[in-house]
């Protein structure tokens, strides 16, 4: 061995060898993900300059933030410690851990992009704290005991083959001020970095692929923990306070006879009908990612879902509903509490505040009835649990279910078929005694890893989403075969509505045609058949299954009963954790979290043609409006019912 140049080598040496294996990879990664979607990226060679020009900056911050510790003991070892037998075994196994974490990022980003076509996010946040249904779920949908061995024994070849760097870098005998220089470089990397590395950088073009592929996977990850929650004011066009809380007041004049409170922030208000309340029974079941291509109605040319399709003739089905964002908690808000999506994680998951809030079970409680939530999986997850126990619903979960009870699980819960039979358990138990009941239903089954009890349907078990639509399918048709043989049938409403989308993935930041959703009202005795062509959010479904009863209530919620609203005043609220949106029908108004604002034209649920807005057009302002109040309400707890006298809540 040449003692001369191991000598020379720098102790920094190991950081320049992770550095040169981490940008190739990342670039690699970067590359894989715009070839698997270039057709939706499509970018000219400036934009491809620029996503990897841009990429590359946030690679190097990224890196620099991450490297500090580690560079913190590369510069103050003391040569005694840095040259002794435990610092050589604790060089390898960090180096070869390092190049094994980086790896197992870049293969993970691969398959979280397949799934969501967007690097790490709030989603990957999630997958983290939620572990077991995560790690579950990971097992049960990929090879994972193939790819872990084989990434340990590439990362173990590239650790051998650069075995002599290694060993010159352990011998490296360098001053304390040769080491500080170069940490001092890393430390002003990173500075510059927290200082200037903003979203904004990946501002370059109005493609959504575009922008994420210039992303940092680890970046976004470590920022989604940060941004959890985004503040309207901060971040978001506003208009002056009392002009936002007139305009939303205004707008739903028309939905009561007065308002409440004097607050003029506050919608608290009263709805009310006149003639006899009813005291039908509701079970509302969310469906996971039930998207509407798989209906014979929107051109699906396989009989996927023919119980489902068949129900859109026998009840009333709703054509024009979108969902208000992207994840499964958006829904359970939207539907619970009626109120457009705030900046950040919805409601449901915000510790601390998703307690007290005068919610759609409350109100059903108000009335004499029995309210639960019914959960095929661990209602520990998405903080669901915490939320719906904390506003007048009874929880029933996998958890609480016997294990015999159970014939099929997998990682996100008990298939289908299972979960509506402990919903025809409860309502035969409320029915025994001669309690109303309003059943929250959320299924799981159509979910990554896509399993379920073999001989229900054609497609075997794991073979897809389009197997686990037809098996969702065939559990809601035997749910209601076995219910129509049930005491409490003729008096019940039935309402089946997708929670959101299997994909909210498209070149906008809000691609609307991604959040259009499925809903089915069912109850023969009851609702008469019909097509429901009004522009109309999931906001509204609480108010439009109260409307059914023809209630008299006192509500907080921003939606409306659809029954009652006039074609012209059909809008949809939509959004992601960043962006969001009001649909009109003909334009959207976008409003992103650099104050931004824009206006899409919509045809055929494309945007075609995509201006910068401003405050002084009516959507906008209706948009800005909405969603300010909504933050504004929020924040300062007005819509809570721990706020309200418990007479009032009842009208």
């Amino acid at each position: 061995m040449d003692t001369q140049n191991i000598k020379g080598t720098h102790r920094f040496r190991a950081v320049l060898l992770t550095f040169i294996i981490a940008i190739t990879l990342w670039t690699l990664v970067r590359l894989g993900l715009l070839l698997f979607s270039w057709n939706d990226a499509s970018p000219s060679f400036v934009e491809f300059l620029q996503i990897f020009s841009v990429g590359f900056l946030y690679d190097l911050c990224f890196f620099a933030f991450a490297t500090i510790l580690p560079c913190l003991y590369i510069t103050f070892t003391p040569n005694f410690i840095w040259h002794s037998k435990p610092n050589k075994m604790f060089l390898y196994g960090a180096f070869f851990l390092t190049i094994f974490i980086l790896i197992f990022g870049a293969t993970s980003e691969f398959f979280f992009w397949e799934e969501f076509n967007v690097r790490f996010n709030f989603i990957s946040v999630d997958y983290l704290i939620y572990r077991r249904e995560v790690i579950d779920n990971i097992i049960e949908s990929y090879p994972l005991f193939i790819i872990l061995p084989v990434i340990a024994a590439i990362s173990g070849a590239i650790t051998y083959l650069l075995r002599s760097s290694l060993t010159g870098i352990l011998a490296a005998r360098n001053s304390f001020v040769s080491n500080l220089i170069p940490y001092a470089g890393i430390l002003l990397v990173a500075a510059i970095g927290g200082l200037f590395l903003t979203s904004e950088m990946r501002d370059f073009s109005d493609n959504t692929y575009q922008k994420e592929l210039a992303a940092n996977g680890p970046y976004q990850f470590v920022s989604a923990f940060k941004n959890n929650e985004l503040d309207y004011y901060q971040f978001y066009p506003s208009l002056d306070e009392d002009i936002s809380s007139r305009t939303v007041r205004t707008d739903l004049a028309d939905t009561t006879d007065k308002f409440l409170s004097k607050n003029e922030h506050s919608l608290f208000r009263s709805i009310q009908r006149f003639g006899e309340e009813k005291k039908y029974n509701v079970i509302l079941v969310t469906l996971e990612s039930f998207t509407p291509k798989y209906l014979s109605r929107y051109g699906a040319k396989d009989e996927v879902a023919p119980n489902l399709n068949a129900l859109a003739a026998e009840g009333q089905f709703y054509t024009q509903l979108f969902a208000t964002g992207t994840r499964t908690t958006r829904g359970l808000e939207a539907l619970t509490l009626s109120i457009p999506p705030t900046p950040g994680r919805s409601i449901v998951k915000r510790i601390g505040n998703e307690k007290g809030y005068l919610s759609l079970g409350r109100i059903f409680e108000s009335k004499g009835y029995d309210s639960y939530y019914l959960y095929g999986g661990r209602g520990y997850f998405d903080n669901m649990n915490e939320f719906f126990s904390g506003n007048g619903y009874t929880v029933v979960d996998q958890s609480s279910v016997p294990d015999e009870a159970i014939g099929f699980e997998n990682a996100w819960g008990m298939a289908d078929e299972y979960l509506f039979n402990q919903v025809l358990k409860t309502a035969d138990d409320a029915l025994n005694a001669k309690t109303p009941f309003f059943l929250h239903v959320m299924t799981t089954s159509n979910h990554r890893p896509y399993t379920y009890p073999d001989n229900r349907v054609a497609i075997p078990s794991g073979d897809g989403r389009t197997g686990a639509i037809q098996y969702t399918d065939w559990a809601v048709g035997d749910f209601l075969k076995k219910a129509k043989q049930k005491p409490w049938f003729d008096n019940t409403i039935f309402v089946f509505v997708a929670d959101h989308q299997a994909s909210s993935a498209g070149r906008e930041s809000l691609p609307v045609r991604r959040y259009r959703i499925p809903m089915w009202v069912y109850a023969p005795k009851i609702v008469q058949p019909k097509l429901v062509d009004t522009l109309s959010s999931q906001i509204d479904v609480a108010p439009t299954i109260l409307g059914l009863l023809n209630w008299s209530y006192s509500s907080f919620f921003y939606g409306r009963d659809i029954a009652q609203m006039k074609p012209e005043e059909g809008r949809a609220f939509i959004g992601n954790y960043q962006y969001l949106g009001l649909f009109d029908g003909k334009r959207m108004a976008v409003l992103g979290p650099k104050k931004s604002i824009e206006i899409q034209t919509i045809e055929n649920e494309t945007a075609i043609k995509t201006v910068k807005g401003t405050k002084d057009d009516s959507l906008v302002k209706r948009a800005i409006s909405y969603y300010q109040n909504a933050a504004w309400v929020y924040k300062n707890k007005l819509n809570r019912d721990t706020l309200l006298p418990s007479n009032i809540i009842n009208n």
